[in-house]
């Protein structure tokens, strides 16, 4: 998760639009942004997205989509949205989505090139795990 650096604006309104698939915020410095839930969650700052230290993140595919279904608070400092695919872990600090708005056209472009890249795309999912379950066998 992005650090809580104090100079950083707050948010004064967040809304999500679950039609257009876009979550809008508006800062206190007067910044405006409305960010893909798609773009949202291929930049979790979850363990499960991130990894747990450099080069162990995961590229997010088949993410086009995606909804959040709901936005939770977290304290006075961060949101944690709820997103259709099942991913629920990532908290998304003032920093971190204002940063995330300040550099939408950089990031996005970077994502785009790494998966294709990896020859992956935004419409097949090659990181969900299929769910484990049925019968297991002990020997």
């Amino acid at each position: 998760m992005a650090g809580l650096d104090q100079k950083t604006p707050h948010p004064t309104d967040i809304t999500l639009h679950k039609k257009s698939r876009l979550l809008e915020l508006s800062f206190a410095d007067g910044s405006h942004f409305k960010l893909p839930c798609e773009y949202l969650r291929v930049f979790s700052p979850s363990a499960e997205v991130r990894g747990h230290g450099p080069g162990q993140e995961t590229l997010q595919t088949g993410k086009r989509n995606v909804e959040i279904t709901d936005l939770a608070a977290v304290g006075n400092y961060a949101i944690q949205p709820f997103f259709s695919d099942g991913h629920d872990t990532g908290i998304y600090s003032w920093d971190l989505l204002y940063s995330l708005g300040v550099n939408y056209t950089q990031f996005w472009a970077e994502y785009l090139a790494r998966l294709e890249m990896a020859g992956a795309n935004r419409d097949v999912d090659s990181t969900t795990k299929p769910p484990t379950g049925g019968s297991c066998s002990k020997h």
